[in-house]
This record gives C-alpha cells, sequence and structure tokens, in this order.
C-alpha cells in the first residue's frame, strides 16, 4: 500500500523517466543500426584521389590488423601504405586528444580518408567530427591497396588468435612444432590463482634475475629454469603477463639464451579479459621438464650489455645509450625507485621515452595497452637521434621498461640491439661513475 501509494504520489515524474529512458535506449539502437549507413553517407575517396588531396589515410580496425595480422579471408594482413591507426576501439580523455590528433598528423584544415568496417569507420568519424575535422572520406579500393606491416609482426599476438590455437583451429603464423604458455609476474602467482589463461604456466621474475641490482641470474640458473619449463631451444613461448613489461623481461632473457620463437601478448592479459575469453583458476601448470635446451647458452649474447660495455658505448659515434625511463627520472626529478637512492641519469645517454611512472610503458601503447605503429615510436626516437642503425642499448632501473623497448625495436628490425641490464640502479651504485641532472635537450 506505502509503495503505491509513492507511486500515485510521483507517478509523472517515474513516467517522465521510464519515457526518457526508453527513447535513449531507442536512440541507441537506431544508432547502431544505422551505424552502415552512416559509413556510408561519408564521400567516397579513391587511393589516387587521397594521395593528391594529401589526405591522412586512417585505419580504424584493431591495431593487431594494422601491425600485420591478417583478418578472415585476407591473403595479405598490414595496414595500406602510409596510413595511421585509430582504432574505433581505443578510447581517449579529453585531455588526451590533441596529442592523439597530433601524433597521427591530424588537423582541422587536412582531409582524412578512412577505412575498416562501416561501423568502425562510422565511430571514428564521429569522434573526429567532435574534435572539429569535417573532410572526412571512406577510403574505397583498400583491401587490394599495397600494404605495410610490422616487420616480425608474428611475434606480437592477439588474444583471439591464441585462443584460436589453443582450440586447435588454424591460424595464421602458427608455431612450427612445441608451443607453451607462460604468465609472468613477480613473486608468488597469487593474481594467477585466481584467474589465467587456460593452460598457462608461471614465470616468478624471481627465477630471471636477482639481488642486490637485480640484475640476470647466471647462465646456468636461466638454463634450469628453461628445462624445468619445459623449454627448449625450438619451443615456441608465448608470454603475457598482468604488466607487459615482466613479459619482455622474460622474452628478451630467453631470446638471450636462444629460444628462437617468442611471441608476446599484445596488450597483456588485460587484451584477454576485454575479449571475454575464457579463464581458470588454480595452481600453476607445469610442463613436463626437458633434458637439454639444444644449444648452448647464451646463443645471443650481443642482446646482453654490461657496465663495462656501456661506459665503451657512450664513446662510440654511431651508438646509443638510451634511457627508457619518466622524463621526471630522467632530468633527477625522482629516482623512480623506493629502493634507490641517487636521482639523475646517464651522461651522453638519449632519452627514449617511458611512462607516467617506473610502472608504465604508456609512451609506447595505445589506449588499449597494445603496442603504438611504429611510425610512432620511430617519431618519438628520432627527436633524441635514435636511430636504427646505430649500436643501441636500452636500460632503465632494473631492466623491465628496457626489456619492452628493446623486444619493440627487434619486432621493428633493428640489427644491433641490447639491453644494459644494470641501468640507473648499477651505475648509480659507484659514486665514482658520472651522473648528470637538470633540463637537457638532444645534442646535435
Amino acid at each position: 500500500l506505502h509503495f503505491l501509494t509513492l507511486f500515485t504520489m510521483h507517478r509523472d515524474n517515474i513516467m517522465k523517466r521510464m519515457t526518457g529512458l526508453w527513447r535513449s535506449g531507442l536512440a541507441a539502437l537506431l544508432l547502431w543500426c544505422a551505424w552502415p549507413a552512416l559509413a556510408a553517407e561519408l564521400p567516397p575517396l579513391s587511393l589516387a584521389d587521397a594521395k593528391a588531396k594529401q589526405a591522412v589515410i586512417l585505419d580504424t580496425r584493431p591495431s593487431y590488423f594494422y601491425q600485420g595480422w591478417p583478418m578472415a579471408g585476407e591473403k595479405q594482413g598490414g595496414h595500406v601504405a602510409g596510413a595511421e591507426n585509430l582504432s574505433a576501439e581505443w578510447k581517449y580523455s579529453d585531455e588526451e586528444w590533441p596529442k592523439a590528433l597530433a601524433s597521427k598528423g591530424l588537423k582541422a584544415d587536412l582531409p582524412v580518408a578512412l577505412y575498416g568496417a562501416p561501423r568502425e569507420v562510422a565511430e571514428v568519424a564521429r569522434l573526429l567530427r567532435q574534435q572539429g575535422i569535417k573532410q572526412l572520406f571512406e577510403l574505397q579500393g583498400w583491401q587490394s591497396a599495397p600494404r605495410e606491416h610490422l616487420a616480425r609482426w608474428q611475434q606480437l599476438v592477439y588474444p583471439l588468435w591464441l585462443a584460436d590455437l589453443q582450440a586447435g583451429k588454424p591460424v595464421a603464423a602458427a608455431p612450427k612444432g612445441d608451443w607453451k604458455v607462460f604468465e609472468v609476474d613477480w613473486g608468488a602467482p597469487k593474481a594467477y590463482l585466481l584467474s589465467h589463461i587456460p593452460g598457462a604456466g608461471y614465470i616468478d621474475t624471481n627465477r630471471l634475475e636477482e639481488e642486490p641490482l637485480w640484475n640476470k641470474v647466471s647462465d646456468e640458473a636461466l638454463k634450469q629454469l628453461l628445462l624445468e619449463n619445459g623449454i627448449r631451444h625450438d619451443t615456441t613461448v608465448i608470454l603475457y603477463g598482468r604488466n607487459t613489461m615482466a613479459a619482455a623481461r622474460a622474452a628478451h632473457l630467453m631470446m638471450y639464451a636462444g629460444v628462437e620463437d617468442v611471441r608476446l601478448l599484445d596488450g597483456g592479459l588485460d587484451a584477454w579479459f576485454v575479449q571475454h575469453l575464457r579463464t581458470e583458476t588454480g595452481l600453476a601448470n607445469k610442463f613436463e621438464p626437458v633434458k637439454e635446451f639444444g644449444v648452448a647458452i647464451p646463443a645471443h649474447p650481443e642482446y646482453y650489455t654490461t657496465l663495462s660495455q656501456a661506459k665503451e658505448l657512450l664513446k662510440q659515434p654511431d651508438s646509443a645509450l638510451v634511457s627508457v625511463r619518466t622524463w621526471d627520472e630522467f632530468v633527477g626529478n625522482t629516482s623512480g625507485y623506493s629502493y634507490i637512492k641517487p636521482k639523475g641519469d646517464i651522461p651522453g645517454a638519449k632519452w627514449g621515452h617511458g611512462g607516467v611512472d617506473a610502472n608504465s610503458m604508456s609512451d609506447f601503447h595505445n589506449p588499449d595497452g597494445t603496442m603504438k605503429p611504429a611510425r610512432e615510436i620511430l617519431a618519438m626516437w628520432d627527436q633524441w637521434d635514435i636511430a636504427p642503425t646505430q649500436q643501441a642499448a636500452f636500460y632503465c632501473g632494473t631492466g623491465w621498461r628496457a626489456s619492452e623497448a628493446f623486444f619493440y625495436a627487434w619486432l621493428m628490425d633493428w640489427k644491433r640491439i641490447s639491453v644494459y641490464d644494470g641501468g640507473w640502479y648499477e651505475w648509480s651504485s659507484d659514486p665514482a661513475n658520472p651522473t648528470v641532472t637538470g633540463e637537457r635537450k638532444p645534442q646535435g
């Protein structure tokens, strides 16, 4: 009775709200149904005309198709030559949009030719209109246009590919032989116990690095870890993390050891969750150990740089010691770590960007945590004269961020790259090593 009395008293307001909700829901439904039509409303533009207009060509698909993975029914993957990537799946805040537009070369006075699925094109067109970009076209014939792709796109896998591989379905760039999946994180597998990718093993980074400086363990200890987990040099190893830096740390050391086919799940475990794919709970999966790795460790010692080698690198004109740290760490406003007291950086080092803090690589990531297009990373490094032709050693505080930068450079097929494992922690531990603080710009 009390409920009926309240309903009678506020009936008009309740009915207005219900009508409003129904109308907004209907509007959303109509918008969803109309997306193909909205995309079709964009004037068509051929690739030749897009080039003549100096239009920005924009790929609105998920980044893994842009990087090189073929869509269903395609014989070639990758993006239209020269295209930028702005996926319909990404979410930018109002504060992030100006930087995002600048990184893609998008300006109000420039035409933009979009391609992808109709709903993807319509959504990105809507977002660009909100940012004041009005000269929008739909690129015609993009499916048969010349393509570009990340040099080693096969090594940067995506969730649905991994799920299909696990299900025994045919996949592009399938492993040639035995393959295994591992989650990588620091410490006991607490989060792993609650939710992990089905069938994944677990690697604790404490087995990869050791105190006091958190440099890599001995080659013999690294070999033992690999054998315990059933990893030979010819095993395909697919790594993921709740933070991709942890997986990259393992990837670099496995490549140093000699594992020939190491792959990272782009976007990490979050990317798996976004696709609503199945997860498991429980103890870490154990693989059958193997007796022999198959090649001598390290098969690639050139991927690893020591303190003395880093000092020699600074003397070479065609080289780059690359600090993959935040700007505040690089100029000495903070050390970045509670257990590292000295602030500053290595004199002569070049700033390779990082993220918002020591646990972030956001400068290298799209909004969903996937790897940015190579052209954006190259542009970022070019500002500090970090070039593919150089002998480049990446470092950070203790190796995690540097390993991710190393892996991205390797995906881009840089030939002479390594990780200076000791990084700022090792360098700053010796007061005899020179340091520098304060604002500075690229030399030359």
